[in-house]
């Protein structure tokens, strides 16, 4: 299923329409090269939402789990959700702030689910942000 399509099935599933400015946010998720500020989804959708609108939708879409929070110290950026993305975490740079997204590891993901079983907890979702200084700014 196209991810439009899963996007809209999503939000008729939980009795909410697909209103222009929810599509403009998607829209704007879906071709971003990588996780977005609100700053960037308030610019992008000039003309198809005003910054209420891009707020509240960003809200319902956090919600819904169709978009997630990437926390950077007190601010945080935005991206789709594994429903549209394949699993990965984060390696950000609190310096530049650039995002690097680092690619799901089985092995990693293995010694997630073993530290979770030996803590007696059942994993349903997890997120791995780590933070530091990228090479360019340590150079």
């Amino acid at each position: 299923m196209n991810s439009l399509v899963l996007f809209k099935k999503t939000l008729q599933d939980k009795g909410y329409s697909s209103t222009r400015a929810r599509l403009a946010v998607f829209n704007l998720l879906l071709e971003a090269p990588g996780p977005v500020s609100m700053h960037e989804l308030i610019d992008g959708s000039r003309g198809k939402a005003d910054r209420v609108s891009v707020y509240r939708t960003v809200e319902l879409f956090e919600q819904l789990g169709i978009s997630q929070r990437i926390n950077i110290g007190w601010k945080y950026k935005l991206e789709l959700s594994e429903m549209f993305l394949d699993h990965h975490h984060h390696m950000t740079c609190l310096t530049c702030g650039r995002i690097t997204p680092i690619k799901d590891e089985p092995q990693f993901e293995a010694m997630l689910q073993k530290i979770a079983r030996t803590n007696g907890f059942v994993v349903t979702m997890h997120q791995l942000e780590m933070q530091g200084t990228c090479s360019d700014c340590a150079a």
